[in-house]
């Protein structure tokens, strides 16, 4: 009987406190209202709406899914994109915050940064990496789950990141919170030329694009970093010190998948039967190399203008 009461009394407890909660939260902005990850419907937007990446899909649903079901991880989880213009690197740190916040993008622990709109002149990298470490400490004692996204980073002047590096290790828990459970993207188009070139050989050998495995590029986009000053990670020890949990390669997109950018497109605006123009965007594209014609240059960036183009 004592047993009983206790299983009403603990059912009882958790429904009064989900009702609180949930009151609660309609009246309050705070991270844990905010703050409702949902990796099932992640994984089905990753493999449904994200064409031609079965890496990037791959890693982030796995690192995504690990980290979150770690409540006391040793680590931030740090990702790195790396792929040509157009390929999803954009789309997907998008995806990330509509499935990890409630308010998605515009959430306001969700963070996303444009050098050349917070970092536009080089010779102020001092105010820079500070005004960076304050907010990002200030933001992470207010929300551990915080996101930081730091786009065009070969456009990030040097030395900028490196005020970082604390933040990014397994050591920083500091007033009672825990640094480590926030999530950092890095969106560069460094790399891109190893990475095409891979993906070029395989289709020069007739062997499919899915071959391609992670663990081909993870050392090879490591390497192109290394020999540029224009990776955004100059003049700081991320790459040297491990410090990048993955990094995410993008492949070039063919023509089938630029149509199927095209069609996703043209179904949001109520014409997904207009076939006619998906063919007359894919075909307008232009493609590398110059005679196979294997790969968009632009991956899907232009095909919100060219669909108005042939409307």
């Amino acid at each position: 009987m004592l047993l009983v009461w206790a299983v009403f009394y603990l059912l009882f407890f958790n429904t009064v406190q989900c009702v609180f909660k949930e009151l609660y939260c309609t009246i309050a902005d705070t991270c844990e209202c905010d703050f409702k990850p949902n990796i099932r419907d992640l994984e089905w937007d990753l493999y449904t709406n994200l064409y031609g990446q079965h890496l990037a899909q791959d890693i982030v649903s796995e690192e995504v899914k690990n980290f979150l079901a770690n409540n006391n991880p040793d680590r931030p989880l740090v990702l790195s994109l790396h792929g040509g213009s157009g390929t999803g690197k954009t789309l997907l740190s998008s995806m990330l915050a509509s499935h990890l916040y409630t308010s998605a993008m515009s959430s306001s622990y969700v963070h996303h940064f444009i050098p050349t709109l917070h970092f536009p002149a080089h010779e102020r990298v001092n105010m820079y990496r500070a005004e960076l470490k304050a907010w990002v400490e200030g933001n992470l004692t207010a929300c551990a789950r915080s996101v930081f996204i730091f786009d065009e980073m070969e456009r990030m002047p040097s030395g900028v990141l490196g005020v970082l590096e604390p933040f990014l290790g397994p050591s920083h828990v500091l007033f009672q919170t825990n640094y480590r459970k926030a999530l950092y993207l890095f969106i560069s188009t460094t790399g891109e030329e190893v990475i095409n070139r891979m993906a070029l050989e395989y289709r020069q050998e007739g062997r499919d694009r899915e071959e391609i495995r992670a663990s081909d590029l993870q050392d090879a986009i490591a390497q192109a970093i290394s020999k540029t000053n224009s990776s955004g990670f100059s003049g700081s020890s991320i790459i040297e010190d491990g410090l990048v949990t993955r990094f995410v390669p993008f492949l070039p997109l063919c023509r089938r998948h630029v149509e199927r950018c095209t069609r996703q497109q043209l179904c949001q605006q109520g014409m997904c039967g207009r076939s006619d123009v998906v063919e007359a965007v894919g075909g307008d594209m232009h493609y590398t190399p110059l005679q196979e014609q294997y790969f968009s240059i632009s991956g899907c960036k232009a095909v919100p203008a060219k669909i108005n183009l042939f409307l």
